[in-house]
């Protein structure tokens, strides 16, 4: 076996990667990001008993989140990029341990002597740090806690992973919560117990899907910095001239790259999930931000080969660079491919220098549109008609079709369920997964559009300002609303939400186009039992089920 990751709806034959990732990482990578768990883990050990004693490290909290975004599906492929950032965490957890014991001293108190990921020292070189990755697989914790339990510590890890990708993308606007750095620690350290229990570690995967919420909830306000989103049209056509594409999620990067191509004749499009941009007043003043091309990120390959200019992809989702565009498309902030050129410190110059010498679109496309922008000050702003529509029968249902995209048969589903649902009823959406229906057309309902798009995946939280609003509206619970969650997963920010939303005690869910590979058979009897989980089935026999 040359690695085993099973973090992905990808993953090979449903069980997992053991030659190479489905998602291109290799095995090196792979053995680095187990590594990489092991050494967070290790510093967190001493961080947390730190906190305990009242002295924490703001440097240590960032990175810590910083590390385990990396290790995100589709962030991090670059070996060279995982050596500072191990030999930076093995620092770190040196400080950390000097001051859990200098604070222990201080209060009379012996410093426990810790083991385990608290006491590895990194090697010397790449090759070294590789070695040792090899030597903390998942399958060792398999064969000394058994599957169930071992699937319960990687559901909590991936909910930590997924939270990281949400409170770094705050912290790069300013907003944190020294709560949630402290969350962090605590949960990583009770991943390195010598013994676990089943029952504890479902509570812990709820409590990350607790402090998930408030993450999301910084984030919402984080994003705000541009405005709340309002209905916008957004154009999904080219304009003759030079140009450059923007995937990923990072608003802070778009923001910075628009300011540095003004005035340079250049158009700026978004892709995937940086769609929901152009419904922020802050970015959207930009008249150079012209519209959005492509869709979601499984298809970039074939769609950054096609397109004319240079291409910038911030945070997740990146695939191997097709070697026709791989001199023109860059990486910012965690993302890195090895010999893709990485922007540093949001200089993007190169990526400028990159767009000028393409040749660009030759010519306009079409004033096709698509509609987005409905995020929850939207939505509220017209809750009247909305609660209005449902009281007279004019709505029947809504329906939350939303998540992660990927490129795995079976998720034509959610394109058929959404053309199937009732034109009584309203389709609420959000991340890349809308892309399988959100340039269909499906008009309206006495002026509320039947497609009502969210924004991205990390703007959950407006769903759930949304239905939590409704169920006030209408003196309900949120499992009594004429409302279903019709969920696709693919990476990790997808577990740590459906960990909030069964934390908010969300039930009926219908979660595809598989079910995790972690997550065994006793495990999600339990989820069933408890929150009627399920997996979906077909588009007709689910409508059936739900309407009746």
């Amino acid at each position: 076996m040359n690695m085993f990751c099973y973090q992905c709806e990808q993953t090979a034959k449903g069980t997992g990667c053991t030659v190479q990732g489905v998602c291109g990482k290799s095995p090196d990578v792979s053995s680095l990001i187990d590594l990489t768990m092991h050494a967070v883990k290790g510093v967190s050990m001493y961080a947390h008993r730190a906190r305990t004693l009242g002295v924490a490290d703001r440097e240590i909290d960032v990175a810590v989140v910083e590390a385990l975004f990396s290790t995100v599906t589709n962030v991090n492929f670059d070996p060279e990029r995982y050596q500072p950032i191990l030999f930076n965490l093995a620092k770190l957890r040196d400080r950390a341990k000097e001051m859990y014991e200098d604070a222990g001293r201080k209060k009379g108190l012996t410093p426990e002597q810790l083991t385990g990921p608290a006491a590895w020292r990194p090697a010397k070189d790449l090759a070294g740090l590789i070695e040792q990755g090899k030597g903390v697989p998942i399958p060792a914790r398999i064969e000394k806690y058994g599957a169930d339990v071992t699937g319960l510590m990687e559901l909590v890890a991936y909910g930590l992973k997924g939270m990281a990708a949400y409170a770094d993308h705050a912290h790069v606007l300013h907003k944190e919560d020294d709560g949630v750095y402290a969350f962090f620690h605590e949960a990583l350290d009770a991943l390195t117990k010598e013994k676990q229990d089943a029952n504890e570690l479902t509570a812990l995967a709820l409590r990350c899907g607790e402090v998930n919420i408030r993450i999301l909830e910084l984030l919402d306000a984080a994003n705000n910095t541009y405005g709340h989103p309002e209905p916008t049209k957004v154009r999904i056509e080219p304009v003759k001239g030079k140009a450059i594409l923007v995937s990923g999620h990072d608003l802070k990067d778009l923001e910075e790259l628009l300011k540095q191509t003004q005035g340079k004749g250049i158009n700026v499009y978004t892709h995937g999930e940086m769609l929901p941009c152009h419904a922020y007043p802050g970015l959207k003043k930009y008249k150079h931000l012209v519209g959005n091309y492509g869709g979601a990120w499984q298809d970039q390959q074939k769609e950054f080969a096609a397109f004319p200019g240079a291409v910038l992809m911030t945070t997740n989702c990146i695939q191997r660079p097709q070697e026709v565009y791989k001199g023109r498309i860059f990486t910012s902030g965690l993302v890195a491919w090895p010999g893709v050129k990485h922007i540093a410190d949001r200089n993007f110059a190169p990526v400028i220098e990159s767009a000028l010498a393409a040749p660009g679109f030759d010519k306009d496309g079409s004033d096709r549109t698509i509609l987005v922008g409905f995020g929850h000050d939207a939505v509220m702003g017209v809750a009247d008609k909305v609660i209005d529509a449902v009281k007279t029968g004019k709505i029947k249902h809504f329906f939350l079709i939303g998540g992660c995209d990927g490129a795995k048969p079976g998720r034509n589903y959610y394109t058929e369920f959404a053309e199937k649902v009732p034109k009584d009823c309203v389709i609420l959406t959000l991340a890349c997964g809308k892309y399988r229906f959100n340039k269909l057309e499906f008009g309206d309902i006495g002026g509320i559009p039947r497609l009502l798009d969210c924004g991205q995946c990390n703007d959950a939280y407006s769903a759930i300002k949304i239905a939590t609003a409704l169920a006030q509206a209408f003196n309900c619970g949120v499992n009594d609303l004429p409302l279903s969650m019709i969920l696709s997963w693919y990476e990790q920010k997808a577990v740590c939400i459906l960990l909030s939303l069964l934390h908010l005690g969300i039930k009926n869910i219908r979660l595809g186009p598989t079910l995790p590979a972690f997550v065994t058979p006793p495990v999600l009897r339990v989820l069933v039992e408890k929150f009627n989980i399920m997996p979906i089935s077909t588009p007709d026999e689910d409508l059936r089920a739900i309407l009746g």
